[in-house]
């Protein structure tokens, strides 16, 4: 990933997104091809339900078409993008904690003290070799679910996003030295949490493969 500033005058996504705000609906309708599925990726990896992924990530493209009027193109499309997909599920967990019995049996808010709950993914992995790599995926994922918000943010962003330091940082609201140690904790984390599996085949979402408390945010 690069860490140097990306320009927005050299991305055709930023000109496709001016555009669509002088109204073209084809220029629109690229964007969503582009960037549909690492929308629904980043979305999934945040509140973990296929079919919320989807109506989510809709309300995301449906907010880019209404926003777009007043669209200025300071940084890069994608951190434009990925800041109306991340403030919409910050919006739903609020929901959810305002109204729990709308959700009793999904993933709860996200805090350091009180990591989102991983649902559990109900298809069948197939078998040999690529049971073990689904199962690995899975727990992957539900390592992930049990970072605190930047983290997983950060992480994601970086790996399904493919955004800069730059790009994540504008997202987040924080600085790129604060983006990368966000990134660098994450990393660490999921490496501490998925070590004892990769020994011994169990795993065990309660620890974090240290001897002491999970790292916080």
């Amino acid at each position: 990933m690069s860490e140097h500033p990306n320009d927005p005058s050299q991305d055709p996504d930023t000109h496709r997104m001016l555009r669509v705000r002088r109204g073209d609906q084809e220029a629109f309708t690229e964007l969503v091809d582009r960037w549909k599925h690492p929308v629904i990726g980043f979305i999934h990896r945040t509140l973990p339900d296929p079919d919320e992924a989807e109506d989510l990530a809709q309300a995301t493209f449906v907010q880019l078409w209404r926003t777009a009027g007043r669209y200025q193109p300071t940084a890069r499309f994608s951190t434009f993008l990925f800041t109306i997909a991340r403030n919409l599920c910050l919006n739903e967990i609020r929901r959810r904690v305002r109204h729990p019995a709308d959700s009793l049996d999904e993933p709860r808010a996200d805090d350091d003290d009180h990591p989102l709950r991983q649902i559990e993914d109900p298809r069948q992995p197939p078998a040999g070799d690529e049971a073990g790599r689904a199962e690995l995926y899975r727990l992957v994922d539900e390592a992930l679910a049990l970072l605190p918000e930047k983290q997983r943010t950060a992480l994601v962003l970086c790996r399904e996003g493919e955004l800069s330091y730059e790009e994540i940082a504008a997202v987040l609201g924080t600085s790129v030295q604060a983006t990368k140690s966000l990134i660098h904790r994450a990393r660490l984390t999921l490496r501490q949490r998925l070590r004892p599996y990769l020994a011994t085949g169990h795993w065990d979402p309660g620890t974090d493969g240290t001897d002491g408390p999970p790292t916080a945010a």
